[in-house]
């Protein structure tokens, strides 16, 4: 049983110019006994789809000691270096992560879209220039959809034989198709039998999309992810390459 879990997360400053730092209020709840050492978060921003080595580790910061209850920070990293960013990545969609390990073992990662252009600007974005305009570029996150998911680890005092191999998480352009698997067969599962006999009510309990990946999954994961232009993953957004690992 996992002793930290995410309770919400709070995206500030949003929308905001590509070169402000990223804000997250990050809620989060520890279970008895607690634990004892700090948790490690990190924001990485996916700077090409198709490139993992264009990612960028934004910032990171050890959080600590852990009280027992809820505990509360804000996240604030800086904007990502644009000169790290092929040009024609810095527009329309990518992926921003946030992840936290324990011990060096990741055990939450909290994927948004982030949609990149020129803001209200309607004639930079009828007419982009060949080379992205940075000081007058636009981020939005898209905060109202986030993607969560979580890997076993080996807590505080817990035998090896217990829970057997603890989870290895998947790179950041290496688990999307399980994620959008996952979901399409919860869609069917939800929609089977009359339309009369769907029950279409919203759960108000919880605060994020949230997707477990077993053993079995994380060792047959792809090598490769790619989905299609308006697949229910990307929730209707465009995107060039159409690759994308949240």
């Amino acid at each position: 049983m996992a002793l930290v879990s995410i309770s919400n997360i709070e995206v500030l400053d949003n929308p905001a110019k590509f070169t402000n730092p990223f804000q997250f209020e990050i809620t989060f709840e520890c279970l008895p006994p607690g634990i004892t050492d700090e948790l490690e978060w990190k924001l990485i921003y996916v700077g090409c789809a198709t490139d993992e080595t264009k990612d960028q580790e934004l910032d990171s910061v050890l959080v600590g000691p852990v009280s027992v209850g809820t505990n509360k920070f804000v996240f604030q990293a800086p904007a990502p270096d644009s000169a790290l960013i092929p040009n024609k990545d810095l527009m329309e969609v990518t992926v921003l992560l946030i992840t936290c390990s324990y011990k060096e073992q990741e055990f939450v990662r909290i994927g948004y879209y982030v949609n990149n252009d020129y803001g209200h600007n309607e004639e930079l974005n009828a007419n982009p220039p060949p080379i992205v305009n940075i000081p007058a570029l636009c981020r939005n996150i898209l905060a109202n959809q986030p993607r969560l998911t979580r890997f076993q680890i080996r807590w505080d005092n817990e035998e090896s034989g217990k829970m057997g191999d603890a989870a290895t998480p998947l790179p950041t352009n290496q688990y999307i198709e399980q994620v959008e698997d996952m979901q399409d067969e919860e869609m069917d599962d939800e929609y089977e039998g009359d339309d009369e006999d769907y029950d279409d009510e919203d759960d108000d309990d919880e605060d994020f999309e949230d997707v477990e990946l077993s053993d079995e999954d994380q060792e047959n994961r792809p090598n490769n992810i790619a989905f299609s232009k308006g697949s229910g993953f990307d929730q209707g957004l465009h995107h060039q390459s159409g690759m994308f690992a949240i």
